[in-house]
């Protein structure tokens, strides 16, 4: 596959099925701009080695075949590459499991079935800090984290911990707007957003940009009963 270049997308495919993992590499490899990285079985010991040494800047990663492991897969996950965006490539519909991956921090879900196109373009987006779940799931996901953070009290303290220009960044996140659209506007470049996006994510203590939207929807939504 070559030495890949400078601003390439580094990616690490997990998935237990080898044959799968390789037939799926060769196809991403075919895209001038990403560079598969390394494969790893979700399971196996190495798998945080195989991380660091894939230093990825995107993973997928099938959950219907870790079956009840699946939450202990997006926690290895997220602890090995934290600044790596979670793609899962899902195999049946699974609305529960995809509410539990975008609560785990996954930043898209896309069913097999919808081709390699569309998935490299998910995973060009999830590198630039947006998010994806198909619209059939989308409204589930966002009630299950609606109703999360309503139960949780209202946790609108984090907000006070943002600067002006993380306000800003969120502002455009919650209008849905894309990080490009937001760089434009506040005259940053589209890495500025990036970076103020991750540390959002931080401050909010949450893992993905939706559930900061939401995160920021309940408290709006707390306020105007007051």
């Amino acid at each position: 596959m070559g030495v890949p270049g400078g601003g390439m997308l580094r990616l690490l495919l997990v998935d237990e099925q080898r044959m799968f993992v390789e037939a799926l590499g060769q196809c991403l490899s075919t895209a001038p701009d990403l560079w598969v990285a390394g494969s790893a079985d979700p399971f196996e010991q190495e798998l945080a080695d195989k991380i660091a040494a894939a230093r990825p800047d995107v993973v997928t990663v099938d959950l219907v075949s870790c079956g009840t492991e699946a939450s202990e897969v997006l926690r290895r996950l997220n602890e090995a590459c934290p600044a790596a965006g979670i793609v899962v490539l899902a195999s049946g519909p699974g609305r529960e499991l995809a509410v539990e991956a975008a609560r785990a921090g996954a930043l898209a879900w896309v069913p097999k079935e919808r081709g390699v196109a569309d998935l490299v373009t998910v995973i060009r987006g999830v590198s630039r800090g947006e998010g994806w779940y198909p619209p059939e799931l989308l409204g589930t996901v966002l009630r299950s984290l609606r109703r999360q953070d309503t139960g949780s009290g209202g946790r609108s303290g984090p907000l006070e911990s943002l600067s002006s220009r993380e306000r800003d960044v969120l502002a455009g996140m919650v209008e849905g707007k894309r990080s490009r659209q937001i760089a434009e506007e506040l005259f940053v470049s589209v890495q500025t957003v990036r970076t103020h996006t991750r540390s959002i994510l931080d401050k909010l203590d949450v893992h993905s940009q939706i559930e900061a939207v939401m995160l920021v929807r309940s408290g709006e939504g707390t306020r105007d009963q007051t």
